[in-house]
């Protein structure tokens, strides 16, 4: 059997065929009732609820809106996070649980109701959810999962069967739950925004927040968006005011392909319980349907070459549902907060001017949503059921500790390996599109050669806080095995928290 070719370059299914409105660059200090830094779901599902608000909102991202972690997502709407709730309830309680549950629940609903209401067409389906194992360790944990959601009055079913043909033991199954093309959606909610006067400036890459009588939003070309709120949406937050956010999520990324099967989809969301994790789900495509098979996560900059992550999807889509063709690949980065709830709300309890949302943990579809809700109520000083479960300022002991000094643990690992690693990767043995890390006049140095035979030569040390940082093959970035920052081949930030970009190295003779 021939296994079917990976695309060359990575590009997700949902922004081909999508005509996205562009922006321009901000070039001047302005003003406005809301800032809002990063244009993923939940900055512009905030943004779209404000400005229904009559409120002046301004939208800042640091490259195209909608390129993001949203734009990489498996856009399933569920309430189903994993085996997820019998592990809040012990750590939380029932009360904290079911009000996790009830936020994604919200979530779900908010986004049905828009999309009736609004008649988007965005491939919007109501589907069952999976949990899936063939290993017999997961299986009393599927059961545990299934007494969790009967405590929570979660609809349910554990089941030996899927109707996929994968080996299976058990399964737990949450009723109606949805999925949909995220950016057809979002793109309605940003153009309804701008119907109702926001604002919207791409390839603007915030930087700082000052305060004075008002907060500002710096950029890094240095203008300023003055405003009496600031939604930090950036993934990422930008701006940390000594939350030390990077202390208290780890990164992880994890990959995608799309193909067509030859064989009818019968419907459901699919994600198995072990590792490594297998993902499942269908989407339109040209007319057709198409399958979504994602997993394969690991932390940013760590592990074997990513390109082995989608080579494994391959053979999964091959075998399973014999998908000869690989029409796109594409990985995703995800935040993870120390107890598994994200941050949503305030970033310190006594600044009620900054809020920001982050930690989703992959499921950015619900959490994303809700915490657009959260902080818009925060903004219009309504009250919102969901603040104190997602505080940032929280800090539960059980399990935060452990995971904090895990974490910690981690990145003081490979700052060390990082440092002690000598390498003489010959820079003129290079093929085409490959890179190497080297050392040139004593220095650690990342060596990329592009298609044209040119040499991109940058300093390997992450700018956030020295760790150095591997080359990852198959989305052409240097990361960071510590926090997750990510650079292109040429050194610039692709994603936090590192501001700045990796120093360049004299061209290679």
């Amino acid at each position: 059997m021939v296994k079917p070719q990976l695309p060359q370059f990575p590009e997700p299914i949902w922004r081909d065929q999508i005509s996205l409105p562009s922006f321009p660059a901000l070039n001047d200090s302005i003003k406005a009732d809301v800032g809002i830094v990063g244009g993923g779901i939940t900055g512009i599902t905030a943004a779209y609820l404000l400005a229904k608000q009559n409120l002046n909102v301004v939208l800042l991202d640091a490259g195209p809106v909608l390129n993001g972690t949203t734009g990489h997502t498996t856009a399933k709407i569920t309430a189903q996070h994993g085996i997820i709730y019998d592990e809040f309830i012990t750590h939380f309680g029932l009360e904290k649980a079911s009000l996790y549950y009830k936020a994604a629940e919200e979530a779900k609903e908010f986004i049905e109701h828009t999309v009736s209401e609004n008649n988007i067409a965005c491939d919007y389906s109501k589907e069952d959810a999976y949990i899936y194992t063939n290993d017999d360790s997961y299986i009393s944990k599927l059961e545990k999962e299934k007494e969790a959601y009967e405590r929570l009055n979660i609809e349910s079913k554990l089941t030996d069967t899927i109707p996929l043909d994968l080996p299976v033991k058990k399964a737990l199954i949450m009723h109606n739950q949805a999925q949909f093309h995220p950016l057809e959606y979002l793109k309605m909610l940003l153009e309804d925004g701008l119907k109702h006067g926001l604002t919207v400036y791409e390839n603007t890459t915030a930087s700082d927040i000052e305060y004075n009588k008002h907060t500002s939003i710096i950029t890094r070309d240095g203008h300023r968006v003055t405003c009496k709120y600031v939604i930090v949406a950036s993934h990422f937050p930008f701006y940390d005011r000594q939350s030390f956010y990077f202390a208290r999520m780890y990164p992880e990324r994890s990959y995608l392909i799309a193909g067509k099967s030859p064989e009818k989809f019968p419907g459901g969301m699919y994600i198995n319980a072990e590792s490594p994790t297998r993902s499942v789900r269908s989407a339109k495509f040209q007319g057709d349907d198409v399958l979504l098979i994602g997993g394969e996560n690991h932390k940013t900059g760590q592990g074997k070459s990513t390109m082995s992550h989608y080579e494994a999807l391959q053979i999964f889509a091959q075998d399973h549902f014999k998908i000869d063709k690989i029409d796109y690949r594409w990985s995703a980065q995800d935040l993870t907060t120390l107890d598994k709830v994200p941050y949503i709300g305030r970033i310190t309890k006594e600044d009620k001017t900054v809020l920001t949302a982050t930690g989703f943990r992959k499921w950015g579809m619900t959490n994303g949503t809700i915490a657009a809700k959260i902080l818009v109520d925060n903004i219009l000083d309504q009250d919102n059921p969901y603040n104190d479960l997602f505080t940032p300022a929280r800090f539960q002991a059980d399990p935060a500790v452990r995971k904090f000094m895990e974490i910690n643990a981690d990145v003081a690992k490979h700052l060390i390996k990082g440092k002690l690693e000598f390498t003489k990767n010959p820079v003129d043995e290079l093929a085409r599109d490959d890179a190497a890390v080297t050392r040139v006049n004593g220095k650690r140095v990342g060596v990329y050669k592009d298609e044209q035979d040119a040499i991109h030569m940058v300093d390997t040390t992450c700018t956030h806080l020295g760790c150095e940082v591997t080359w990852n093959s198959g989305d052409r970035t240097w990361d960071c095995p510590c926090h997750g920052s990510r650079f292109n081949y040429s050194g610039e930030v692709v994603e936090g928290p590192a501001k700045k970009p990796l120093a360049k190295i004299e061209e290679h003779k």
